[in-house]
């Protein structure tokens, strides 16, 4: 059995709920979609048990009614898990993942700027990447988006 299917066996183990929902794509590749009411959970032990500890990137998307959010979590040895979960629109909240990776700050902060997702427990600091005067209500990286929707004056009266 190869390390990949190891990680994916000990993950249906543990979280019966992913037995289909878990793909080995690749050698030191593996997708899973996580239930965003078990992510904390999943993500917990991919980090403690399963040693994933390299925060590679944190990816968000606009899936239409929903926003998707992709961490690619890295063990040393090369293997990247990468756990996908969704948000409705209409309730657009996830937790932080900082109390594990600090460097996730940046990576959330631009999923509040740019997709308007709202991170509980995201500790206090400067927006990024748009600018302190960027409009609020404005995320340039929603489908439904298009530039027309700035206000011009409102981005730069302080610029």
């Amino acid at each position: 059995m190869s390390e990949e299917d190891n990680i994916k066996q000990q993950l249906i183990e543990k979280f019966a709920f992913l037995s289909d929902k878990i793909i080995v794509k690749r050698a030191r590749r593996i997708f899973a979609e996580v239930p965003l009411a078990n992510f904390p959970e999943v993500f917990d032990y991919a980090v403690k048990q399963l040693k994933f500890s390299i925060l590679s990137a944190l990816t968000g998307l606009d899936e239409g009614a929903t926003l998707g959010f992709i961490y690619h979590i890295a063990q040393e040895k090369g293997i990247v898990l990468n756990l996908h979960t969704s948000a409705p629109k209409d309730n657009l909240v996830i937790k932080t993942v900082t109390k594990y990776f600090p460097a996730a700050d940046a990576y959330e902060r631009e999923l509040v700027d740019l997709l308007g997702a709202k991170v509980e427990g995201l500790p206090p600091g400067n927006r990024y990447p748009l600018t302190d005067n960027w409009p609020a209500g404005q995320y340039p990286l929603r489908k439904d988006w298009n530039v027309e929707m700035l206000d011009k004056k409102e981005v730069n009266k302080n610029g």
